[in-house]
């Protein structure tokens, strides 16, 4: 049973584990592929289906688990989001359900930013999600998510 998220039914299409011992698998939007269903996953995938379905951001646009070289050590971001001329516009860092957002979350969101240079930083557990606008120096926390449009 997964657990209720703060987000809009994202109606996930899944299917049962591949071996007798493994996890349920989730299709990614994205990726176009089952992947397995962590309790991270499924907060990724119910927000990709958030950020598609009802912001209006294009999965075309939109990349899952990209990999971001700092200072010659491979990360993976979550999700980051493209503008129309393919700039990263969001990076979105997520945590499983259990897992509180904390300035850990944050640091390692601000650390992707730095090779990033995205407008908006998204952090999410599912439960509660934070967003921030980054200009320059100065960073503002945003009280939503704004559309793609804007």
């Amino acid at each position: 049973m997964l657990p209720q998220l703060n987000l809009p039914d994202a109606n996930l299409k899944l299917k049962p584990p591949t071996t007798p011992k493994g996890r349920p698998q989730v299709w990614d939007i994205c990726r176009k592929q089952y992947v397995s269903l962590t309790p991270e996953e499924y907060v990724r995938q119910s927000f990709l289906s958030y950020l598609i379905n009802c912001l209006g951001y294009p999965s075309s646009r939109t990349s899952v688990e990209a990999t971001v070289n700092i200072n010659g050590q491979s990360h993976r971001a979550d999700i980051i989001v493209y503008d129309l001329e393919m700039h990263p516009l969001m990076v979105v860092e997520c945590k499983a359900p259990t897992v509180l957002i904390s300035q850990q979350t944050l640091d390692q969101a601000l650390r992707y930013n730095t090779k990033l240079g995205v407008k908006y930083i998204v952090l999410t557990n599912g439960l509660k999600h934070y967003c921030l606008e980054c200009n320059q120096s100065d960073i503002t926390m945003l009280s939503q998510i704004p559309p793609y449009s804007k």
